[in-house]
């Protein structure tokens, strides 16, 4: 028992030691872990009675007959019903929800924001929660919200849960402890968390100060996406998801838990820790992904491939090929494409982008883009390279070219993003972002060959 202690009232799964949350590798599959021996059933779901005077809960992330359903099978201290009591409405203005169209705010656009400042306000995860865009409608279960956290403080004796949707996280700068009803997950830059819908969790700085981004997803749940002609290898390989093994608070100490449901934030109050899961077994549970495995492929002769070839993970929408989000990643790559222009092209997309940068310098927007920011690029409004990207890339020697210190993502969705009034009004944005496109000259010229 010794080296499952993480720290008082804390007990963890004992196949690692001491501070070091332990995981388990795969995408999608079908865990088992206790962090007491003996405390999870073997060969039923429901005995009659649990080791340790358990009590056994199924968490569902599907209806019942969908196929294949996501659900775990939770032993706890207490039943989910002993942690929620009256409900006391709250409000956390800064975090909004979809539909959030403001009637004086203009969302048609191509918008950049240079990093949201840190304050010397103390910020949890709920009070650091600023939303930047919406899409979508909460209440019907699609689209998404886009947010940016700012996190300074840790959550003591204060849990939160959504029943909106799963949260894909994005460290930028510092670093997080996810302390979920599942286990714990320790989240650093280059690396993403999925939180999914439903699970009670608190957030602890392990060094601060922390910012990140947030894709809040509303429809259904991120799965990788199919390879195609690509085959099963490169991309995203399931090996290198992990889940965490089973970890519980023994607390009985009032407490506090927050929900966020259909776009309103409530609170409840109770008398001791919700993270009182001692053993369980499923598919419906939080991951981690290093971003530094993901196997980017590319054109290795001519043109330049859609982004979509960079997509990690996907949300599907009721529409095949056209998803409620990808989430896309830019990272180091070798560029070796011959008579090729090389960046994004300029192009028009039935998808609304939002992209950040997480470090370096993205290909495209080599000036201005700087490691924190964000950019939206609407449905239907046109983009691409600035001028220096554009003249730089049309005159470059093609040799082989390393792409390297650079770790960009887009949140993709098919449809538009609404800015909040955080968005518009208070984050930085980059007034003269428009401008990066007025010196794009016109080089037409009717003679033949004429290049």
């Amino acid at each position: 028992m010794k080296d499952q202690i993480l720290a008082d009232g804390v007990v963890q799964a004992p196949n690692t030691g001491g501070t070091t949350p332990g995981y388990m590798p795969g995408f999608g599959n079908d865990f088992e872990t206790e962090a007491l021996p003996g405390a999870l059933p073997q060969g039923m779901n429901s005995p009659q009675k649990c080791e340790y005077g358990l009590y056994g809960e199924q968490l569902s992330g599907t209806a019942f007959t969908a196929n294949p359903p996501e659900r775990t099978w939770c032993y706890r201290i207490r039943p989910s019903v002993k942690h929620s009591h009256r409900y006391t409405k709250i409000d956390l203005p800064y975090w909004k929800s979809a539909p959030n169209v403001d009637p004086d705010v203009t969302s048609l656009g191509q918008y950049r924001w240079d990093p949201v400042p840190h304050t010397e306000d103390k910020l949890t995860w709920l009070t650091g929660m600023r939303t930047m865009t919406t899409a979508g409608d909460v209440n019907t279960q699609v689209g998404m919200a886009s947010h940016v956290y700012l996190v300074t403080a840790s959550m003591v004796d204060e849990y939160f849960f959504s029943a909106d949707s799963e949260l894909l996280v994005v460290p930028q700068e510092g670093h997080l402890r996810f302390f979920t009803e599942l286990g714990i997950i320790d989240l650093e830059p280059k690396e993403i968390a999925i939180i999914p819908r439903g699970l009670v969790y608190k957030v602890e700085v392990l060094e601060g100060p922390c910012r990140g981004f947030v894709c809040e997803n509303y429809g259904q749940k991120f799965e990788l996406p199919g390879r195609g002609p690509i085959g099963a290898n490169c991309m995203a390989n399931p090996r290198d998801f992990k889940a965490p093994v089973a970890a519980f608070e023994d607390k009985e100490t009032p407490s506090k838990v927050t929900v966020k449901w259909c776009g309103q934030f409530h609170e409840t109050q109770i008398g001791q820790s919700p993270l009182d899961v001692v053993a369980w077994h499923g598919n419906y549970a939080p991951y981690k992904y290093d971003l530094r495995t993901y196997c980017p492929v590319g054109a290795i002769l001519f043109d330049h491939p859609d982004p979509s070839i960079f997509t990690v993970l996907t949300a599907p929408s009721g529409v095949p090929g056209t998803a409620n989000i990808d989430f896309v990643l830019f990272r180091e790559r070798w560029m070796v494409a011959e008579n090729t222009f090389r960046p994004p092209w300029y192009h028009k997309n039935i998808m609304s982008e939002l992209m950040g940068n997480i470090y370096g310098q993205y290909d495209a927007k080599p000036q201005g883009f700087i490691p924190g920011g964000m950019s939206l690029h609407n449905m239907m409004l046109p983009h691409g390279p600035d001028k220096n990207a554009f003249e730089g890339a049309s005159n470059a020697n093609l040799g082989p070219d390393k792409l390297d210190n650079t770790m960009s993502f887009m949140f993709e969705t098919r449809f538009p993003q609404h800015l909040t009034g955080f968005a518009a009004d208070e984050a930085p944005l980059q007034d003269d972002y428009i401008d990066c496109w007025t010196d794009l000259e016109k080089k037409f010229d009717g003679t033949p060959g004429k290049k």
